[in-house]
């Protein structure tokens, strides 16, 4: 039970679950059209038409899960490769501040705010008139994860290559600078993506920062619809009945109830001090308890 791939795949991070459904999309998608030929010359294959996201308007309302979808998939192996790698890093970051469903906020509504820049762009701008180029990519998605944790982090430092050490914030601000001097460059529609999924992880993590989740709607929402496919099993669909106990009444719940909640308020007050502490000073000047702590909550959510 414990070696089969559905274990193994629930066991993952999130980030790590959605590295997994965007690579094994891409594989699917491209042994489907190479052998089934799904692919006409010149136009876009049968996944790109109906998953893709298309800049007109009417398009989108006949299709508005294309919103989603495009961002799962990729143009090739190499753009494959390139979101997979930035997810997996900033991915491990914001699991070790948050927890998995704040993950998915980030990158699903990433993805959304990117996909609707897109198209209000391309119905905004004259110079995109006539062009209705469908939109593929996780970019939009994971530029939400990087951003969200270069705003909330910002001096967390980073080593690349193993061999210079760069604040957080200064590889997103690189990111965004090159993004908007490319729109006029290539790929415009790819690049209005990247800096819709940026702002939007921007703007959660300061409306976080001033304790407002803005996110937690669509935790909600997706929790309901997990909730209706949700069935009971060996009940022929019918909620199983739970027989009522009866307890002492007496003073010793209530104690429980504030003991506990005494504590899982000093835990919140000294996770929110370590963040704190991490803003202004970056990673490196928290001490060895303080990452142990850290890292302890952020397996624990």
């Amino acid at each position: 039970m414990q070696n089969s791939l559905g274990y193994k795949y629930s066991m993952l991070a999130p980030s790590g679950k959605m590295i997994v459904i965007n690579v094994a999309v891409f594989i699917v998608m491209s042994l489907a059209v190479f052998l089934f030929q799904l692919e006409v010359p010149g136009t876009y294959n049968v996944f790109e038409r109906w998953l893709g996201l298309f800049s007109n308007p009417m398009v989108v309302l006949t299709r508005p899960w294309s919103l989603l979808t495009y961002s799962f998939l990729h143009g090739s192996i190499m753009h494959l490769l390139g979101n997979m790698l930035v997810l997996y890093f900033t991915g491990n970051i914001f699991l070790n501040l948050f927890n998995g469903k704040q993950f998915y906020n980030v990158y699903l509504l990433g993805a959304l705010a990117g996909g609707l820049l897109y198209v209000l762009s391309y119905n905004l701008f004259p110079v995109f008139s006539g062009k209705n180029i469908p939109l593929v990519g996780a970019s939009a998605s994971v530029m939400a994860i990087l951003i969200f944790v270069c705003t909330y982090t910002p001096n967390l430092e980073v080593r690349l290559f193993g061999m210079f050490t760069l604040k957080l914030w200064y590889i997103g601000a690189f990111l965004v600078v090159m993004d908007l001097l490319s729109v006029s460059v290539s790929n415009p529609g790819g690049h209005i993506a990247h800096l819709g999924g940026a702002l939007f992880g921007f703007i959660y993590a300061k409306q976080l920062q001033q304790g407002t989740d803005i996110g937690a709607w669509f935790s909600n929402l997706m929790d309901g619809i997990a909730n209706l496919f949700k069935g009971t099993s060996g009940n022929g669909g019918k909620k199983a009945k739970f027989k009522k106990v009866y307890r002492n009444k007496g003073n010793q719940s209530s104690k429980d109830a504030k003991v506990f909640n005494n504590d899982k308020n000093i835990h919140q007050k000294k996770i929110d001090a370590i963040l704190d502490k991490i803003s202004k000073s970056g990673y490196d000047s928290l001490t060895k308890e303080e990452k142990d702590y850290l890292f302890r909550a952020g397996k624990n959510n």
